[in-house]
């Protein structure tokens, strides 16, 4: 009874150990990929109007929830804030969407 459990942990074991590594190298690719982009000035000022519509109508939607009573006053002002970093950010990077998800979490 003890043989098949040990034999069934160590295969799980080793699939793993090989799976990580072809993992690894994909994300690698990935960003590697994504370093390479560059944006004409043309398709950087497309963006950036886009983004600056898309982010004037969250603003709108921030101030209806806080008009609406859904968020407090201070909570609205705190999002806003936000939704400003965040822009700044995307211009500062050329408006190139960075997928380094664990970063940002350190920031905060």
């Amino acid at each position: 009874m003890r043989k098949p459990t040990l034999l069934t942990v160590a295969l799980l074991s080793l699939t793993v150990l090989r799976a990580v590594p072809i993992h690894a190298a994909q994300n690698v690719a990935v960003q590697s990929e994504k370093a390479t982009v560059q944006l004409s000035q043309q398709q950087k000022n497309e963006l950036a109007a886009l983004y600056k519509d898309l982010f004037e109508k969250r603003k709108q939607l921030v101030s209806k929830y806080v008009q609406y009573g859904v968020i407090t006053e201070e909570k609205g002002d705190k999002i806003l804030s936000h939704m400003d970093k965040r822009y700044k950010r995307m211009e500062q990077n050329g408006f190139i969407p960075h997928g380094d998800k664990s970063r940002n979490k350190l920031e905060r």
